[in-house]
């Protein structure tokens, strides 16, 4: 049986956190791990309690009904990013992530990445990069990766042969039998 390498577990753990994404533009997930155990997890999404916008539908986001361009949706937009609700749920219940790891699955913006560094996380690994049509921004964003005193800011990729390899456990009852018992 495959299994996975610690990348690409806690990377697959950040995947499985999104599908509770309250999004329906970029639905992501993150895990903040620390001696390979779980701090924190999160996903983006509204305000404890409040609507998310998938409730009004798979194509419905609050931002875009309103006519918001690109350029102000941090302000209009009624999720916070995962990486935030990841550093807001351990600071909830009083866990430190100093020199803990961030697993996401978006590189995070200028926002989250000085959430990251003010939280003392030192090591950020993204699925994806984030895909801006901004030259000027993007500029200044990798920049400000170079400030906020990572140790590690890499690109993990789950692998197809790990992706299979979940695809067959979720079929599987994990609680069957694999093998025969023995006598």
């Amino acid at each position: 049986m495959f299994r996975p390498d610690w990348h690409e577990y806690f990377m697959l753990v950040a995947k499985l956190v999104a599908i509770r994404s309250g999004c329906n533009s970029r639905p992501t997930g993150a895990v903040v791990v620390k001696d390979k155990r779980i701090l924190a997890t999160g996903y983006n999404g509204p305000m404890p309690g409040a609507w998310h916008c998938t409730d009004k539908g798979p194509s419905y986001c609050f931002r875009r009904e309103k006519g918001i361009p690109d350029i102000d949706k941090y302000n209009f937009c009624r999720a916070s990013h995962a990486e935030a609700n990841a550093i807001a749920q351990a600071a909830r219940f009083g866990i430190s992530l100093e020199g803990a790891t961030l697993y996401c699955t978006l590189a995070p913006c200028y926002v989250c990445l000085k959430l990251i560094a003010s939280a003392g996380i030192k090591e950020v690994y993204y699925e994806y990069d984030y895909e801006s049509r901004d030259f000027e921004r993007d500029t200044f964003w990798r920049e400000a990766i170079k400030e906020a005193g990572l140790r590690v800011f890499q690109q993990v990729k789950v692998s197809e042969d790990t992706l299979l390899g979940v695809q067959r456990i979720l079929e599987f009852p994990t609680s069957q039998r694999r093998l025969p018992a023995t006598t």
